[in-house]
């Protein structure tokens, strides 16, 4: 019985035994090697499949970049009102602080009398909204003091009104910040994507990638070359505008020619789309809006076929991109982070539309 539980005995392989199962072995090995490579090795792309792709990755960013621009500037009047009902609280309470003092001097010379009224008592004591809800106390006060309560009354009702519309700008505040820091992750992620792509290809391949049509090499300082339309400065005299408002933002548009793309920027020295064209008409006096797709409601649309110089032109179906129209089919723009603000045609995007500004 007892062998019945012995262990089989293991047998040693040897010659074309053992051979075989070294070479089953090594080829699964290798196979699985193999397979585990193909899932993770990335496919190299050719450079029309990564501007493709970095194009792609570029439109995403720049509707995230206009969404926050948007919320920004949203952000920057809620703290702005935010600042000045703080201030106004502040004001009248001081000046509720003055006029209780008034009534407390009042109260202390009627004190020195003997005269010191209940109805002042009470307004002195920790709770003077226990006396101000009791109107009818007002009654037994003179007319002076009536009215000096009846101001304390308005200004304490005035003030909470103040904190209250101050809360809900602080709670307004909180959710732009919010909304600030979830468009600012979407832009940065897009913006590193892009670059990990565009990492991926040889220098000489990577050239003009992702800065649209007409694009060309960089100079030594950083700034695109003239010969890609960056710098490109009109001979004699600058485009002919139709008043003097739009030959002023042509003429800001044409001294930054060669500044970087930077989302969010507005210049002097660096600028998004719209940051762009928001500057150039600032130095005309004329405040746009900060986002393109407020910019597009800052005048009466114009068809394509009526585009005159300083007119702004929209792209995209999102009107995620703007230009300042500078006649003869091209516009001034800021491109993205691969060129920089340079003259291009209208025709290298999908026109949406165009605004004459008012």
């Amino acid at each position: 019985m007892a062998a019945a539980h012995r262990k089989p005995r293991q047998r040693s392989l040897t010659g074309p035994t053992a051979r075989t199962a070294a070479t089953l072995a090594l080829a699964s090995a290798a196979t699985a090697t193999a397979f585990d490579g193909a899932a993770h090795a990335e496919p190299r792309l050719t450079p029309s499949q990564v501007k493709a792709k970095v194009d792609r990755l570029y439109q995403e960013a720049e509707k995230a970049t206009e969404k926050y621009n948007g919320a920004k500037e949203k952000a920057d009047k809620a703290e702005k009102k935010l600042d000045s009902l703080r201030d106004e609280a502040a004001r009248r309470t001081d000046r509720l602080n003055a006029r209780r003092e008034a009534l407390g001097s009042a109260a202390a010379a009627q004190y020195r009398t003997g005269a010191l009224d209940p109805a002042v008592q009470l307004f002195l004591s920790s709770d003077p909204a226990r006396y101000l809800d009791n109107a009818a106390l007002a009654d037994r006060l003179g007319t002076r003091q009536a009215s000096a309560v009846e101001h304390v009354r308005r200004e304490l009702r005035e003030i909470g009104q103040l904190r209250d519309e101050a809360d809900g700008r602080l709670t307004e505040l909180r959710k732009r910040q919010a909304e600030l820091k979830t468009q600012k992750k979407t832009v940065t992620g897009k913006l590193a994507e892009a670059k990990r792509l565009l990492d991926r290809l040889p220098a000489a391949e990577r050239t003009g990638i992702g800065a649209g049509a007409g694009s060309g090499a960089t100079g030594t300082d950083g700034r695109a070359s003239r010969s890609d339309g960056s710098r490109e400065m009109p001979s004699g005299a600058l485009p002919e505008a139709p008043d003097s408002r739009s030959a002023a933002a042509i003429a800001y548009a044409y001294k930054a020619l060669g500044s970087p793309y930077v989302w969010g920027a507005t210049g002097p020295n660096a600028f998004d789309c719209s940051g762009l064209t928001q500057a150039a008409y600032r130095s005309a006096g004329i405040s746009l809006p900060r986002t393109t797709y407020s910019q597009i409601n800052a005048g009466p649309r114009i068809p394509r076929s009526q585009l005159q110089p300083g007119d702004l032109v929209f792209f995209y179906s999102g009107i995620s991109h703007v230009g300042l129209y500078i006649g003869g089919g091209k516009m001034i723009h800021a491109p993205n982070p691969s060129a920089p603000v340079r003259i291009a045609p209208i025709d290298q995007m999908p026109f949406a539309g165009a605004t004459r500004v008012a």
